[in-house]
This record gives C-alpha cells, structure tokens and sequence, in this order.
C-alpha cells in the first residue's frame, strides 16, 4: 500500500503497543483479566488527555470504557468508535499454542486480529488528533466494551446509548478477505433445546421408555433443515447432550442452537418457527428459549454514502477499497438501524478466533490513516 505523504504513524510503534496489549490476555469469561486489558487502556487513555468514563461490569463480566474528546458538549452529536477488549482464547494461550510472533508481514497472537489491533489503531488516531490540538468537527468518542465475543449482553444498553448521541459510529472489528469493509451483517439467534422424555431400563422395560435423544435428533433434522442459502438463513446445532447410559433409555437431552438471519423480515419468522418447535412424540416435552441476539445490519443508503466517504478517503491515501456483507455479527449489529454504521475498520490479517490469529503488518498504518480521516472529515 502506498501513502501519498509521510503518515503521522510508524508501524513497528504501533506493533510494539499491539504486542503489549495482546500480551493482556483477556479472555470474556475471566472478569479479573478483561479488567486487566481495561486498566491498560484506561492508562492510555489518560495519558492522551481523553476524558475518561468507566462502567463497572456486571454479571460476571469485565468493566466498559469510554474515552470521549476533550473537545465537544456532552449532548453532542458526535463520531462513536466502537472496540471491543475481550477475546475468545483462553489464559494461557500466549504461553502455550500461540505467542506472540512475528514471521514476515504477519504478527501472530491471541486476539491480535479480532481485534486489539484494530482497537489501538482507532485509539492511535484519537490520541494523534488530542496531540495536534486540532479539534475535529464532530467529538469523536471511543468505546471499549468487555463482552462483545459473547453477545454483548452487558454492553448492548450502553452501545445504544452512545449510538444515539452519534451521527456515524466506526467499528474496529477486523478487515475481511484482503482490506474489505464490511457494510451489512447477518442477524445471529440462539437458542437452548431441552427434551424431557421418560426413562426406562433398555433391556427389561424398552416399551415403557420416551427417548429424549431420539425426539432431539428428529428435532435436529427440522432445524437443520431450516438452512437456505438462497434466503440467507443458516442455522447450526452446535452443541448437543443426553442421555446416562446405553442401557438407559435417556429422559433428557439438549442443544445448543446458532441461526443467522438476513433481516427482520425473514429473522422474525425463522425464529418464531424455532420457538414454536413441537414434539413428535405427545409423551415427550420439547421446551425452547431463546431468540434474537443480534439484529440484521442492513446496508442502508446512508451507510453506502458512509462507505463511498472512506473509500475516497482511502484512494487519496493510496490504496483500493471494498465492502461486503457477513454472517458473523458485531456490536455495529446494535447501531446500524440507529446511524450510519461503518464495520471492519481494524487491521487486516486472518484466523479469527484460532491458533493462527494474525494481522498483516502492512496493514497498520493505512487502517489507522483511514481512521485518522474519518475522524479527521466527518461532518
């Protein structure tokens, strides 16, 4: 990638501080070390002169962090960024199957990809900007939340909050399939299956037995079937027990179940017939909960004027760019129907939520150029 003039950024710096982040692990369920990784960048934060809100977690979850402007009224309608902290690798990840690394263009390590690094860089680029004593047009605002890689349960609230105090709202989740933008997301369900059948001894009393297992893998078949590339809808069961014993005939199983959405249209029905799943077998109870997690994040005519904005912005600074829709959902789920939303601002690279997880070094200062402009030109 080319830059037209010398960029405010230097890409080893911005490494060294991604190192130092990633080197936090910070996995959603460990509260303690999330917190670690909020400490961090509340440090930061405060060091670049941000004004500094923090939320305490809850639920067994970590803290949640804003760092806003100096500049701008509170009721502002301003440019929120959205970054989230936590990770899907556990403790011990760094030391063990992945450490941090770096082999040519890629730097490897937990959660470096998905996504401290686009979360430095977005951070990176408020601090330039505090640091030129330039006051942007809009306040720009920053928020770091502690759950997103499980659904931003205690988050979501607070994401809607500020969402409605922004007229654009930037997500740092990483770049998708070579530098693309994302501009539309799939809606994500979940839902939980249990199967309360009768149990009765396999050899002795087999017709006095109502297998679980046997309605729940009729069940499976139905909700597998609900799959339809051709609509968008997908639907995984990708958890599933039961049963004590194989000479038992089991009274209990359940599942676990994942379905993604295009829109509200078609979510709405997908998971009405998911929650209105009926036995087989009368003797058999079949109890659903669950339902739409994460709404579908439609590429609206505001949000494409958004993408044609920073894609301009990236030809003037010397590289192509692109969007696409994806089935994997983000906190910009929350916000897209709210204000324009703009997704897959972070670093490029790939292996999300693997033991390759790697972003291309390449890719930082152009990612955090394009950052610094939107900031920078956003009115």
């Amino acid at each position: 990638m080319t830059m037209p003039n010398t960029p405010p950024f230097d890409a080893q710096a911005l490494l060294a501080e991604i190192r130092e982040w990633v080197e936090i692990e910070s996995p959603t369920p460990d509260a303690a070390a999330v917190n670690r990784m909020v400490d961090k960048v509340e440090a930061a934060g405060r060091a670049a002169g941000t004004r500094i809100a923090r939320v305490a977690g809850r639920d067994g979850f970590g803290d949640h962090l804003l760092l806003s402007s100096p500049w701008g009224a509170e009721d502002e309608k301003g440019i929120l960024v959205l970054s989230h902290l936590d990770t899907v690798h556990d403790i011990g990840t760094l030391a063990g199957p992945l450490p941090f690394r770096v082999e040519g263009d890629s730097a490897f390590g937990p959660g470096i990809y998905d996504m401290k690094g686009g979360a430095l860089i977005a951070l990176a680029a408020l601090r330039h900007l505090i640091g030129t004593g330039r006051p942007t047009r809009l306040p720009v605002r920053h928020l770091f939340v502690s759950d997103e890689e499980v659904g931003s349960n205690t988050s979501r609230e607070l994401i809607e909050r500020e969402a409605a105090r922004a007229r654009f709202v930037l997500v740092t989740e990483p770049a998708r399939e070579g530098g693309k933008l994302v501009t539309a997301r799939k809606g994500t369900a979940r839902f939980d299956i249990k199967v309360t059948g009768r149990p009765a001894h396999s050899g002795a009393r087999h017709q006095d037995g109502r297998s679980a297992i046997k309605e729940l893998a009729r069940q499976i078949l139905d909700l597998e079937a609900m799959t339809d590339y051709a609509t968008g809808v997908t639907v995984n069961v990708g958890v599933i027990a039961g049963g004590t014993r194989a000479n038992v005939v089991a009274e209990h199983a359940s599942a676990a179940v994942d379905m993604r959405v295009p829109n509200p249209e078609i979510g709405d029905a997908a998971v009405a017939r998911v929650l209105a799943l009926a036995s087989h077998d009368p003797d058999v109870t079949v109890e659903v909960t669950g339902g739409l997690n994460r709404p579908g994040y439609e590429k609206s005519a505001a949000i494409a004027a958004l993408f044609e904005h920073a894609r301009g912005l990236a030809e003037q600074l010397g590289f192509p760019l692109e969007d696409l829709m994806t089935g994997g959902g983000s906190d910009g789920n929350f916000t897209a129907h709210l204000v324009p939303t703009l997704d897959g601002l972070g670093v490029d690279g790939k292996g999300a939520h693997t033991l390759e997880e790697q972003l291309y070094v390449s890719s930082l200062v152009p990612r955090a150029m394009l950052l610094l402009r939107l900031m920078e030109t956003l009115e």
